[in-house]
């Protein structure tokens, strides 16, 4: 986890100016934050557009009784990319419009659909199946329980007259 940490906060950022010192050197400095801002405008504009049609596509699977898997990880896709695109830098905007691209996402959501159905598996979560077998009785067919209901259905049928006031 901290190696995780470390790259995120330490290595991107210094790989990111690095690569903005880099490419202001070849197209000037405002042409490259004119790039910056540019790429977070058209990504914010990909990621909503995607976003909703990656959220119409798992509803519409929902409606349809199937559990959309691909869709919501694809929704995590976009969330990311969305992050990295307004994240200002030439490396995350590159990676950002990369999760952008359908034929992408699908290999990623994918690959991590299969990683995330390992671990399921591998792990013991504990629960289990046991079939019934017939000579188990089920306790609301039983006579006692019958009775019971019989006589709390007989009662509740008898209606009590009378008049409400209110005290105050």
């Amino acid at each position: 986890m901290f190696k995780a940490l470390f790259v995120l906060f330490i290595i991107v950022p210094i790989i990111e100016i690095a690569l903005l010192i880099q490419v202001s050197d070849v197209i000037g400095g405002w042409s490259t934050i004119a790039l910056v801002i540019l790429t977070a405008f058209i990504g914010a504009k990909l990621v909503k557009q995607q976003g909703i049609s990656a959220l119409q596509n798992a509803q519409l699977q929902m409606a349809q009784g199937q559990m959309p898997t691909n869709e919501l990880l694809a929704g995590v896709c976009i969330i990311i990319a969305g992050v990295l695109l307004l994240t200002p830098g030439i490396m995350t905007d590159i990676f950002g419009l990369l999760l952008l691209v359908p034929a992408v996402r699908a290999k990623l959501a994918s690959q991590l659909g299969k990683n995330a159905q390992m671990k399921m598996g591998s792990q013991n979560s504990g629960f289990y199946y046991q079939q019934h077998s017939q000579q188990q009785s089920n306790v609301y067919e039983s006579e006692e329980y019958t009775e019971i209901r019989s006589e709390r259905i007989s009662k509740t049928n008898s209606t009590i007259e009378g008049e409400f006031q209110r005290k105050e």
